[in-house]
């Protein structure tokens, strides 16, 4: 979701204006995917890069996530959808830590529409973890090394039990991934918008559907 800065310096207001035109694109197309049967939508909303920023909006930033969570969590409840977190949240204050817990644990009986929000995320550092951990189970004699293979190591991704990634969108004009679902995007299709985030809606996300709709997906083969 990038590009509220510069949506907010085209019209001369704070980076903050920005950042809470952004919240509500995220309601819009949140409720727009739900409407067009997605099973799952990832957002990209704090990635571990992201404390580079100056403090100021790096406060700002958990302020709008506290303030989301709090006036969106009852319709995320009411309309069924099961709410997700990947990345180490767990840096955050106590409290935020504790409203992302809760908000967690209220939606996880919830059988619809999976809304995945990426908080300290970085890919690089997924993939480096597990593979700590799958070396570790090794040195304890708990692995065997032979047996390590892309199924195996996918397991282990804190996306193991979402749906394989069928398209990534990046906004605002950028061509690049930064650091997002570095392994799950190996055979997803890329779209690349020049939309700004704060201007994305349902009526973008339904052409980035139908742009995918066109695309033939061969995975390798013919």
């Amino acid at each position: 979701m990038d590009g509220n800065g510069r949506w907010a310096k085209k019209r001369h207001f704070p980076r903050i204006a920005g950042h809470r035109q952004g919240i509500e694109a995220v309601r819009r197309v949140a409720r727009a995917a739900r409407s067009l049967g997605i099973e799952a939508l990832t957002l990209y909303a704090f990635s571990s890069e992201n404390w580079r920023r100056p403090e100021e909006e790096v406060s700002d930033l958990m302020g709008l996530l506290r303030l989301f969570i709090r006036s969106d969590l009852d319709e995320l409840v009411r309309d069924n959808v099961r709410l997700r977190i990947i990345g180490d949240y767990r840096r955050f204050s106590p409290d935020l830590v504790e409203l992302i817990d809760d908000a967690v644990a209220r939606t996880s009986v919830n059988t619809g529409p999976i809304l995945v929000i990426a908080l300290n995320y970085g890919a690089q550092a997924e993939i480096a973890a597990v593979a700590r951990r799958l070396a570790e189970q090794a040195r304890d004699g708990q692995l065997d090394p032979a047996t390590i293979d892309e199924a195996m190591f996918e397991g282990e991704l804190e996306t193991r039990d979402l749906p394989p990634l069928d398209l990534l969108i990046r906004t605002s004009g950028e061509v690049r991934l930064s650091n997002f679902l570095l392994w799950q995007a190996a055979y997803a299709e890329l779209l690349f918008v020049d939309t700004l985030w704060p201007d994305f809606d349902g009526d973008t996300l339904a052409q980035a559907i139908a742009a995918f709709g066109q695309r033939q997906r061969r995975f390798g083969g013919l």
